[in-house]
């Protein structure tokens, strides 16, 4: 088993969280979305896996580099 942590690129608001705990998910697909600067900032899958842990809720403040989502890579 491999886990991957997927982190903020910068501080900002999580403004939607698109996954949950369980969920299969695919290379590119979105994460989380944040929102800096009245900006949205898609966070998306850097592999395909199962999302083993979503480690924010919507409204929490994040830092740079803060990790997001953790994920199981596909084999």
């Amino acid at each position: 088993m491999s886990l991957k942590l997927i982190h903020s690129p910068i501080k900002a608001l999580v403004w939607k969280v698109e996954v949950e705990a369980g969920q299969p998910i695919e290379e590119y697909d979105p994460l989380i979305i944040l929102e800096s600067m009245k900006t949205e900032i898609p966070v998306d899958s850097s592999l395909s896996g199962i999302v083993r842990e979503v480690l924010v809720k919507e409204g929490d403040s994040v830092e740079e580099n803060q990790p997001l989502v953790s994920i199981e890579a596909a084999l």
